[in-house]
C-alpha cells in the first residue's frame, strides 16, 4: 500500500513538473512569437510605404524631367533661331541664353566632323582619343535629338538631355535598386521572393534556395504556398512595372510553433529512459535477492540431506524393509537434484548438447505418480528432429514448476497437456491446463519476482523459470493464452544447435 502511494505521488509530481514546464515554455514561445509577428508586420508596412515613396519620387522626377526637357528644347530652338533669323535681327537675348546654358550638353562640329565647340560634356577618360570619345557621345547620348545643321558655315550642332535630367534618371534607378535590395535584406529574417508581373522571373530573394526553383512549376508551387501563408504585397516600380512580394513565416517563428511539442517529446523520452533504468535496476536487485535465496536454500538443504543419507544406511543395516528404503532413497536422490538446481541458479551454467524430448519424457514419468490421481496428465511428443544446448537439471526443474502450478490452478482435478515438437529449427514446449486461468493484469505480472496469487508462496518459481529459459538457455517463455475459468497455456521456444 505504501509503495502504491509512493508511485502515485511520484507520478503526480512528474506530471506537475511536465505541465508547469510546458506551460511556461508555451508562454515564452507565445511572447517571442508575437514579437516576431510584430517585426514582420512592421516590415510589411515599411515595404508598402517605401513603394509609395518610390512612386511619389518618380512623379517628382517626371515633373523635373519635363522641365529639363523643355529647357533642352528651348536651347535647340535658340540655335535654330540664330540659323534662320533675317539679317539685322537683335539676337542679344538668344545669345545670352546660349551662353548661360549650364546643363544641356552641346557639341558643335565642322564639315570634317571635328569638334569646334563643346559645353557641359565630360572630358574623355584617360587613354582614349578625344575625337573617338566625342563621336561615341554623338552616336549614343545625343542620337535621340535631331542635329541642327548650319550649311552656310558648315557646322552641325548636337545636343542631349540635360545633365540634371540624366542625374535624375540615375538617381531614380539607384532608388529602385535600393528599394529592391532593402526590401529583401531588411526582411526581419523572413523568407522573401520578389517576382516580376509575369510571375516567371525572380527579381530578388532572401532566405530561399532559388536553385531548387529551377522550373516554372516549382516556382509557382512555392509562391502559391507562400501566398496561402500571407497575402502578397503588390508594388509598382517605375520603368519595370508591377512586381509582387511573397513572404512566409521566419524559420525562428516556425521553430517556436513546434518547440513545445519537441520539448514534450524530450521530456517523455527522458522519463521513459529513467523509468526503464529504474525498472531494470529494480529487477536486477530482485533477481540478486532471489538468486541469493536459492543458493542459501541449496546450502541449507545440504546438511539434512547428508543426515538422511546416513540414516538410510543405518536403517538398511538394521534390516528395515528394503522396498521402503528404496523409495526413501529415491526421494533423497530427488532432494539432491533439487539442491543442485538451486545451487546452479545465478552461476555460470555449462550447457551440453542433448535431446530435449528425453528430458520431457523423464520429467513427465517422474511427475505422473506425484500429482493428484484426479489429474489426467497427457504427453504428446513430436518426432526427434534435433538437439539443444541445455542443462538437464534446470530444464527439468522448469517443467516441474509449470506442472505443479498447473495442478494447483486446477485444484487437483482436471486435464493437463504436455506437448513438444520441432518447428523447423525451433523446439516448442507447451504446458496447458483447464484450470482457473488468469486475467490480463495477472498475465502481465506473472513472471515478476515476488508476485504470486497463492495465499502461501514466495512468487519465486516463474521468475526463476524465466531466468533459466531466457538467460541460461537463450530461449523464450510466455503465456500463450489464458482465460479466467477456462485455463492457461505456457509456451517455451528454444533454438536448435547450428
Amino acid at each position: 500500500m505504501q509503495d502504491t502511494l509512493s508511485k502515485r505521488f511520484l507520478f503526480l509530481a512528474a506530471a506537475a513538473i511536465v505541465v508547469v514546464t510546458l506551460g511556461y515554455t508555451q508562454h515564452l514561445a507565445s511572447i517571442i512569437r508575437e514579437e516576431e509577428q510584430r517585426k514582420v508586420d512592421l516590415w510589411v508596412e515599411a515595404v508598402k510605404q517605401r513603394a509609395e515613396l518610390v512612386a511619389y519620387t518618380q512623379t517628382l522626377f517626371e515633373d523635373l524631367g519635363a522641365e529639363e526637357k523643355k529647357r533642352a528644347d528651348r536651347l535647340a530652338s535658340a540655335y535654330r533661331l540664330i540659323q534662320e533669323a533675317p539679317d539685322g535681327t537683335d539676337l542679344t537675348f538668344v545669345g545670352d541664353f546660349l551662353v548661360n546654358n549650364k546643363t544641356v550638353p552641346v557639341i558643335i562640329t565642322n564639315r570634317k566632323g571635328e569638334v569646334v565647340y563643346k559645353v557641359n560634356v565630360d572630358p574623355p577618360p584617360s587613354g582614349m582619343a578625344e575625337q573617338a570619345y566625342y563621336d561615341s557621345i554623338r552616336r549614343t547620348h545625343m542620337s535621340k535629338n535631331p542635329p541642327i545643321r548650319f550649311e552656310e558655315v558648315g557646322q552641325t550642332i548636337y545636343y542631349a538631355e540635360s545633365v540634371r535630367l540624366r542625374s535624375l534618371r540615375e538617381a531614380m534607378d539607384e532608388l529602385i535598386e535600393s528599394f529592391i535590395s532593402e526590401t529583401v535584406i531588411n526582411s526581419a529574417s523572413v523568407p522573401v521572393l520578389l517576382i516580376d508581373s509575369t510571375a516567371t522571373r525572380i527579381v530578388k530573394s532572401q532566405g530561399i534556395d532559388v536553385s531548387e526553383l529551377d522550373t516554372q512549376e516549382k516556382l509557382q508551387a512555392r509562391y502559391v504556398a507562400m501566398a496561402n501563408d500571407n497575402p502578397p504585397i503588390p508594388v509598382y516600380l517605375p520603368g519595370e512595372g508591377w512586381h509582387v512580394v511573397f513572404y512566409e513565416e521566419s524559420p525562428v517563428l516556425t521553430q517556436l510553433r513546434y518547440f513545445p511539442a519537441v520539448q514534450l517529446l524530450l521530456i517523455a523520452a527522458f522519463l521513459l529512459v529513467a523509468y526503464l533504468v529504474f525498472s531494470a535496476s529494480r529487477r536486477a536487485e530482485q533477481n540478486r535477492v532471489w538468486v541469493g535465496m536459492a543458493k542459501e536454500t541449496a546450502h541449507q538443504l545440504g546438511t539434512p540431506l547428508s543426515s538422511l543419507m546416513a540414516w538410510s544406511g543405518l536403517l538398511s543395516a538394521r534390516g528395515v524393509d528394503p522396498e521402503a528404503l528404496r523409495e526413501m532413497d529415491k526421494d533423497i536422490s530427488r532432494l539432491q537434484v533439487v539442491a543442485e538446481r538451486f545451487s546452479k541458479i545465478g552461476s555460470q551454467t555449462t550447457l551440453e548438447s542433448d535431446n530435449p524430448l528425453e528430458v520431457l519424457r523423464e520429467t513427465a514419468d517422474y511427475m505422473r505418480p506425484r500429482v493428484s490421481k484426479h489429474v489426467e496428465l497427457t504427453v504428446n511428443l513430436g518426432p526427434d528432429a534435433g538437439r539443444l544446448a541445455l542443462s538437464r537439471p534446470l530444464l527439468s526443474w522448469v517443467l516441474e514448476n509449470l506442472i505443479r502450478n498447473a495442478v494447483d490452478a486446477m485444484d487437483g482435478e482436471g486435464t493437463l497437456d504436455l506437448r513438444a515438437h520441432w518447428v523447423e529449427d525451433e523446439f516448442h514446449i507447451e504446458v496447458e491446463d483447464n484450470g482457473k486461468g488468469m486475467t490480463k493484469a495477472v498475465v502481465r505480472k506473472v513472471f515478476d519476482p515476488g508476485f504470486t496469487t497463492k495465499s502461501r508462496g514466495w512468487g519465486l518459481g516463474l521468475s526463476l523459470a524465466k531466468r533459466i529459459v531466457e538467460e541460461v538457455h537463450g530461449g523464450q517463455i510466455a503465456v500463450a493464452w489464458s482465460e479466467p475459468g477456462k485455463g492457461t497455456c505456457f509456451r517455451m521456444v528454444f533454438r536448435a544447435i547450428a
